[in-house]
């Protein structure tokens, strides 16, 4: 079997992914997988770990496949301890066959062998069901070790009640951006702002330089180049910091009660935001139906279309299953079947990392919710608009945590956002290190 060491130095050359370690006897997981013998007749039963609300979809498999019954356990968000429980079982020895991975994320569990090589069970006849960029996130030196779920291209969700009322042209541009955000401060008598701005969502702000084309890690041979002081991903600072400084954003932390406040008060007219962000606008702002509408991102350059994008999530069949090939038949079902990505839309996961065709789509339908705007035609825009060379390194939930710690003292008075992402460069470089792998700073 090959070394770690081999792995990393080779599969980090591989133009799909930067890749990292695979092999399943690393530290990390505490046995692996193997194919257990089934006999006629008896159900194989495996165990799925999400977030995500995909129960309506797991009942419907199990209705369809009595002879594979698939139970849903629901885990915290990610980094809210969702993680540290997977990491936990690969030591322990009794992981979950499957578990909801977000793309960032991916590297890091393959920094400790804790996902199944699925090109062994045939997972790589499965690809052109998907979006090519989002099956690339799985593919670590040329083997596939996850199938992808979904994505989050950007958009700007916008009050249209709002923007008319106070006489505010819809953005096109940052510059505009910038300026619509001193209208609407101005016209509102200092009662809303235009936007928050979150203190502590890296991946978030991540989505602004990766739409100005800057790219945080890279790789040389086998060693990590970290480029977060880039002069885009500066450019992208700089503009925030104005806006921070000057009180033309709200500084508050998304998905918390105070940000749906806003949401539902108007005292926030706009979110530049995710695609699923879309069900948590409705689950949380019921009293706005109507009111809400979609635009592209704004753009640096007028007349461009470039997009990034925040979230994206895999079904990963852990290190240690005993039922990997049963795993795999239900993972691409769950993420390929009509009614099981209908039942998916419904509960706001996400932008399909299946091939679909809109129009027959429940996402190209008119939202009532969206003032009849069929708003997912935006999203469309913007899934085609991604820079899909974005990569993302095996540290970075430890590292996007020192963006995120040095952006909340720049909300709060302290120093600038430029400091902060130089300072979270330096420290990058030293997480990668500390796995044992070489890096350096781009400059």
């Amino acid at each position: 079997m090959p070394t770690r060491r081999t792995l990393l130095a080779g599969a980090a050359a591989v133009a799909a992914a930067p890749a990292l370690a695979a092999c399943g006897e690393q530290a990390g997981a505490a046995r692996t997988t193997r194919q257990a013998p089934r006999s006629p007749g008896r159900r194989v039963d495996l165990v799925f770990w999400t977030w995500v609300p995909l129960q309506k979809a797991v009942a419907l498999w199990n209705r369809k496949h009595p002879d594979i019954h698939v139970t849903v356990q629901t885990v915290p968000a990610n980094t809210s301890g969702g993680y540290q429980k997977m990491h936990s079982s690969l030591k322990a020895g009794d992981p979950p066959d499957l578990a909801q991975v977000e793309y960032y994320a991916l590297p890091e569990f393959m920094l400790v062998g804790g996902l199944t090589d699925l090109t062994a069970y045939g997972a790589d006849k499965l690809k052109g069901s998907y979006v090519d960029w989002q099956w690339q996130q799985g593919v670590f030196a040329g083997r596939t070790y996850a199938l992808p779920q979904a994505s989050g291209p950007m958009g700007f969700f916008y009050r249209a009640d709002l923007f008319e009322r106070w006489d505010v042209e819809v953005p096109r541009t940052w510059d505009a951006f910038r300026t619509a955000a001193a209208q609407i401060r101005k016209r509102s008598g200092g009662a809303s702002r235009i936007s928050a701005f979150p203190p502590a969502n890296a991946q978030w702000f991540a989505s602004f330089p990766w739409q100005r084309g800057a790219h945080w890690v890279r790789t040389e041979g086998d060693t990590w180049i970290v480029d977060l002081a880039s002069p885009e991903s500066l450019e992208v600072a700089d503009f925030w910091d104005g806006l921070v400084r000057d009180g033309l954003i709200l500084p508050t932390q998304d998905a918390q009660s105070a940000f749906f406040k806003a949401l539902q008060t108007g005292q926030m007219a706009g979110w530049p935001g995710a695609q699923w962000y879309d069900a948590l606008i409705r689950g949380n702002a019921p009293g706005t139906k109507g009111k809400w509408r979609v635009a592209e991102l704004p753009q640096w350059e007028r007349g461009a279309h470039a997009s990034a994008n925040w979230g994206g999530s895999a079904t990963a069949i852990l290190q240690g299953t005993r039922h990997p090939a049963e795993a795999l038949r239900f993972a691409h079902w769950l993420n390929t079947d009509p009614d099981s990505i209908e039942l998916l839309v419904e509960a706001g996961y996400g932008w399909p990392a299946a091939e679909l065709d809109l129009a027959d789509s429940p996402l190209g339908e008119p939202s009532d919710f969206f003032g009849g705007q069929a708003y997912n035609e935006v999203f469309q825009i913007s899934d085609r608009n991604v820079d899909t060379t974005w990569r993302f390194g095996p540290t970075t939930t430890q590292s996007y945590a020192h963006i995120q710690d040095n952006i909340g003292r720049v909300v709060a008075g302290h120093g600038t956002i430029r400091d902060a992402l130089k300072d979270a460069e330096t420290k990058f470089v030293d997480d990668l290190k500390a796995k044992g792998l070489k890096a350096r700073s781009a400059r």
